[in-house]
């Protein structure tokens, strides 16, 4: 038997500007200034620059032609976004009293890796069809390199999205071209096919020759190291084999990197969100805002408000139509400007809670000092969700006396030591890291070892724990590491 009644319940529920508010805060330093363009490109009612012809009695006369709508009207307004205790200063503090503008930090950019791709289709003479197959190609190509997408799946893509009628045989003379592209092994479906690229782009000599051999018929065993195996099937000695392994591992497994190698991508598109100084045992915080530029409201788009609205008895469809346009602008760059001085708040006070934190390390640079630190602390430290914590630090660098590091830099779990004194799991690390590179690759330490290792020198580490240190660390496992 069916009944029908009422349920009443509380749902939490994130507003459209809450979740705008959430991006913007995810953006790094420079994707911001670019979303400041877009967004003064899109709204005329968002000027660039101090609004110096605005006086108090301007202002009075916006706020109050704001609320000047009656009933019918009523919907036209977006709301207000953010009360006025809830913004601050635009100008933000600094923990000391210096105000000065810091020279942006920035360094210039080459194009992408796409770029480059595409930039080398556009030499070749293909049709239309096939030349929009090679960009569809070229635009599914992960940062390492890598076409990780099926072509079946590449296919109907193109059948729904770009209305190209291709099979899989269409694709494959196109992706071929691509793979002889530079960088070498460009477009590889797997490490098997990018090394193999890579190999039969170099000269052929015997050991070249006989390494496409081991990387076709038994990439299995190499990858596992499992080099008797090898020894036996090719009947060669460890030295030849030795050889043909010192021009496998010449190879770039990740051919996208080496067109921007991974550390010179970060440097050249990182421009640091904070700088933090060191002078004389005292730290100065500085929020960048070189590309930041002060934002007002347009005084024309409110005075035009405020005609409109003063207009009421002659108002047509046309003037309401223009005073729902201009409302809906005005209170959009209000909530903008609102929005990046919420953003420059939450940000200081996280990174004022970071140097509180690490205050050590911003002294002296010295590593052992960074103490551990989760975003539990941060946000504890800053008065905000760890989701908040979360996002801002994601991205974001700081320039310090001793160089540019990411926020995620400052963050580590902690371990107790035999004395019951919790230290940073960068320690451990980096006593695993340094023991591994001193192994002996013929019999290279395994976890196991490594855990009773660090129990000789006073942590006590499970070995489960050490081979979770040694994944995030990126170090196989002692098996891989195997060497002749």
């Amino acid at each position: 038997m069916q009944r029908q009644y009422i349920l009443q319940k509380a749902q939490q529920r994130i507003s459209p500007q809450q979740i705008q508010f959430i991006r913007l805060l995810e953006l790094s330093f420079i994707e911001m200034e670019d979303r400041i363009k877009q967004e003064m490109e899109e709204n005329p009612a968002l000027e660039e620059g101090m609004d110096i012809s605005a006086d108090d009695s301007d202002e009075k006369d916006f706020e109050k032609d704001k609320n000047l709508h009656d009933d019918n009207n009523a919907d036209l307004s977006l709301g207000d976004y953010l009360t006025e205790d809830d913004i601050p200063d635009y100008k933000l503090k600094e923990i000391s009293n210096i105000a000065e503008r810091r020279e942006e930090v920035s360094f210039s950019h080459g194009p992408s890796l796409i770029d480059h791709l595409l930039e080398q289709l556009g030499l070749r003479k293909l049709s239309e069809r096939n030349r929009k197959i090679g960009e569809y190609i070229i635009g599914n190509i992960d940062d390492d390199g890598y076409l990780r997408r099926d072509l079946r799946s590449i296919t109907d893509d193109l059948i729904f999205k770009a209305s190209i009628d291709v099979t899989e045989e269409d694709i494959k003379p196109v992706l071929s071209l691509i793979q002889n592209f530079d960088p070498a092994g460009i477009a590889a479906r797997d490490l098997q096919e990018c090394l193999l690229l890579q190999l039969k782009k170099k000269k052929q000599t015997p050991d070249v020759k006989l390494a496409v051999k081991i990387i076709t018929y038994s990439f299995d065993a190499f990858a596992r190291k499992h080099y008797e195996k090898i020894l036996n099937r090719f009947a060669m000695t460890e030295e030849d084999l030795r050889n043909i392994l010192a021009v496998i591992t010449s190879l770039n497994p990740k051919p996208g990197n080496n067109w921007s190698g991974a550390v010179d991508l970060t440097m050249n598109q990182v421009t640091p969100d904070f700088i933090v100084e060191a002078n004389n045992g005292e730290l100065t915080l500085t929020l960048n805002q070189c590309g930041i530029p002060d934002l007002h409201i347009s005084r024309e788009y409110a005075n035009m408000l405020q005609d409109y609205t003063g207009n009421k008895a002659n108002q047509t469809t046309e003037m309401r139509d223009a005073i729902l346009f201009i409302k809906q602008k005005l209170d959009a760059a209000q909530w903008f400007i609102g929005a990046i001085q919420q953003r420059q708040e939450t940000l200081q006070r996280t990174m004022e809670a970071i140097v509180l934190l690490q205050t050590e390390f911003f002294l002296t640079g010295d590593e052992s000092k960074l103490r551990p630190m989760i975003l539990k602390d941060v946000a504890k430290g800053a008065g905000y969700d760890i989701s908040t914590i979360s996002r801002v630090s994601n991205r974001k660098y700081v320039q310090t006396n001793y160089g540019v590091y990411p926020l995620k830099f400052f963050f580590s779990e902690s371990v107790q030591n035999e004395s019951g004194e919790e230290i940073t799991t960068r320690q451990v690390k980096q006593i695993m890291l340094d023991t591994i590179e001193a192994e002996d690759k013929r019999k290279p330490v395994t976890d196991d070892i490594l855990s009773a290792l660090l129990k000789e020198k006073g942590f006590v580490v499970a070995r489960r724990t050490v081979a979770k240190y040694r994944e995030q660390m990126d170090i196989p496992v002692a098996r891989l590491r195997k060497e002749l």
